[in-house]
C-alpha cells in the first residue's frame, strides 16, 4: 500500500509539507503542492482523513445547510463549495432542510453542537438569535451566501444595485411603463434579497421621475410557473406595460412564456431582463444580469478552510460581482 513517505521520496519533500499540500494549507509553494498532487495520483495514495482528523481535532468535514436541493442557484452554490474542498481533501456534508422547520432544528441541536463539521456555509437563510449563538458557543465559523445577514459574514451580489442596474437599462431605451415581478418570502429564508432587488426597482424609477405603481409589482414565488400565472394577470389587466424586470431568471422566463401564450412578442411588444445568470437565460434567448454563484461559493469555502488552517479570520463581508449580458430580450418600446 501507497503511504505520504512514497510520495514524500517521489518529490523529495518532507512528509509535513505533503501533508500540507494535499489539505490545501498554506505555506506551500505552488509548484510545490502542484508536484504533490501529481506524485499523490501516479502513486495512488490517498491520505487518510480519520488519520488526520485525529491529529488536527477536527473532523474535515465543512457543512452546508441548504434550504432545498431543488433550486438551480442552491445547487450551483455547492458545486463552487465541493470543488475548493475535494482540493483540500476536505468532505462536504450536506443538510437539505426541504422547507421542514423540525430539520432546521435537527441540524443546529444536534449535527452542528455535537461538532460533526469544523465550519459552515448557509444558503439563502436568516438565523435566529439563539442560532447565532449556538453557532458562536462552539466557535464555528460560519459564512452565509445569497443576502446579508446580521452578525454574520456573507457573500453575495449587490441586490439592490443589480436591480437598478437592471431597470436603468430598460429606461435608457425609453421604457417608462416597466412593470416587477418579484420573490415571495419562505418560512426561515433570507428576505433581504428579494426586498433589496424591489427597492432598486422603486429606486430607479423614482430617479428617473417616473411614477411608481403598485398594480406594477407582482409576486412571481421565484418560479416559472408562479411567475407566468402573475404575468397572466398583468397582461390581462388592461393597460399592459412596456417592459418586466424579473428578480430572477426563472421568472423572467415565466414572464415570457406568459407573453408568449398573448400573442406579443418579446422584445417586439414587451422587453424582459432578469438577474441570476440561469442556464435557461441562454435557452431563452434572455438579457440578464449574471451572478456567478459557483464562484460565491468556491470564495465561501477559501475563506473558511484559510481560517481553519489558522490565518486570521476576514471578518469583512465579499460583494461578488455582476455580468451584464444582453441576449436580445430588451429593445426600446415599439
Amino acid at each position: 500500500m501507497t503511504s505520504i513517505d512514497d510520495v514524500a521520496r517521489a518529490t523529495g519533500v518532507s512528509t509535513a509539507t505533503v501533508s500540507r499540500a494535499l489539505r490545501g494549507l498554506p505555506n506551500v509553494a505552488e509548484s510545490t503542492r502542484e508536484a504533490v498532487r501529481l506524485a499523490a495520483d501516479d502513486l495512488g495514495y490517498v491520505a487518510s482523513s480519520s488519520a488526520s482528523g485525529l491529529a488536527s481535532g477536527r473532523t474535515l468535514a465543512m457543512g452546508a445547510v441548504v434550504p432545498s436541493v431543488s433550486r438551480w442557484f442552491y445547487t450551483a452554490v455547492l458545486e463552487g463549495i465541493d470543488h475548493e474542498l475535494r482540493a483540500a481533501s476536505y468532505d462536504l456534508i450536506l443538510f437539505n432542510l426541504g422547507g421542514r422547520g423540525e430539520d432546521r432544528s435537527r441540524v443546529f441541536h444536534r449535527s452542528i453542537l455535537r461538532k460533526r463539521t469544523d465550519a459552515l456555509v448557509a444558503l439563502c437563510l436568516d438565523f435566529s438569535a439563539e442560532e447565532r449563538r449556538q453557532l458562536t458557543s462552539v466557535g464555528h465559523p460560519a459564512i452565509v451566501v445569497g443576502g446579508p445577514v446580521r452578525g454574520l459574514r456573507h457573500i453575495g451580489i449587490d441586490d439592490l444595485g443589480a436591480a437598478k442596474l437592471a431597470v436603468e437599462h430598460l429606461i435608457a431605451l425609453g421604457h417608462r411603463d416597466i412593470a416587477h415581478i418579484g420573490g415571495e418570502d419562505e418560512a426561515g429564508l433570507n428576505r433581504s434579497v428579494p426586498e433589496a432587488r424591489q427597492a432598486g426597482w422603486r429606486d430607479a424609477l423614482t430617479t428617473a421621475g417616473i411614477p411608481v405603481r403598485g398594480d406594477r409589482f407582482v409576486l412571481g414565488g421565484f418560479n416559472i410557473d408562479t411567475s407566468k400565472q402573475a404575468t397572466d394577470v398583468l397582461l390581462s389587466s388592461g393597460e399592459r406595460p412596456t417592459a418586466i424586470f424579473a428578480a430572477s431568471d426563472e421568472m423572467a422566463v415565466g414572464a415570457m412564456l406568459s407573453i408568449w401564450a398573448h400573442g406579443l412578442r418579446v422584445p417586439g411588444d414587451i422587453s424582459v431582463i432578469g438577474i441570476d445568470g440561469h442556464p435557461l437565460a441562454r435557452t431563452f434567448g434572455l438579457t440578464t444580469l449574471e451572478q456567478h454563484p459557483f464562484a460565491q461559493g468556491a470564495t465561501a469555502a477559501r475563506m473558511l478552510l484559510d481560517e481553519l488552517a489558522g490565518n486570521p479570520p476576514r471578518s469583512r463581508s465579499v460583494r461578488h460581482p455582476v455580468t451584464f449580458i444582453d441576449r436580445g430580450s430588451t429593445a426600446r418600446p415599439a
